[in-house]
């Protein structure tokens, strides 16, 4: 069976390259092209093995002028990374921005729970990128501030719900929350699928706990 062609979420502000801005039309294409071939690759064979000189010979681009674009591999990911996380966060301003009530909000997280455990199964660069997020403090640093950012709409929905709550506490919990669900979504892929599924729903039972209280 023929393996999807992995999809490269379009760029968004402060997801650029970190080389040379492409102002043309003919840059951004190539750094389009660079970026879904980096794809295909790790999608093929992983992070580990992505080289420059295969990415700039299969994307018919010279070498030259990819490290104008990406000076290392790292930047590739970093910025693969930041798209993700800006479609991800997309998706969860538009699920939370009509949540009235509790069980708008359980609805409403419990949906993007599931919504972006299927998007880490069906993304090998997704997962692949995460997967080593240890071992780069970029991605780490990264990963904090999405967390950040979708704690940020979670205690704004939070708060619509429970007004009197003090918003500093709900801050943290909103924060807590997307963390912990980054570290769950990568432990429920690394393991076979019926754990994670169990891993997902307990994460869920859980959170939902905290974040509309009985």
């Amino acid at each position: 069976m023929k393996r999807a062609k992995p999809k490269v979420p379009e760029a968004v502000d402060g997801a650029a390259p970190p080389g040379r801005a492409p102002t043309q039309r003919r840059s951004r294409d190539r750094v389009e092209r660079l970026l879904a071939v980096a794809a295909a690759l790790i999608a093929e064979r992983g992070s580990d093995a992505l080289k420059m000189s295969e990415l700039a010979e299969r994307a018919d681009v010279s070498i030259g002028s990819l490290y104008q674009y990406f000076p290392d591999k790292g930047a590739i990911i970093r910025t693969l990374a930041e798209r993700y996380n800006a479609q991800g966060r997309a998706c969860i301003a538009a699920a939370l921005a009509p949540v009235r009530d509790k069980a708008g909000l359980r609805r409403a997280f419990a949906g993007l729970v599931d919504t972006y455990y299927a998007i880490f199964l069906a993304e090998p660069v997704m997962r692949d990128i995460w997967s080593g997020i240890q071992a780069d403090k970029a991605l780490q640093e990264i990963e904090r501030k999405d967390s950040h950012a979708n704690g940020a709409l979670l205690a704004e929905a939070m708060a619509r719900v429970r007004p009197r709550a003090d918003r500093a506490a709900l801050e943290n919990t909103a924060f807590l929350v997307m963390q912990l669900g980054e570290a769950t979504m990568r432990l429920a892929v690394s393991v076979d699928r019926r754990q994670g599924d169990a891993l997902i729903e307990g994460y869920k039972r859980m959170v939902l706990r905290e974040i509309v209280p009985d």
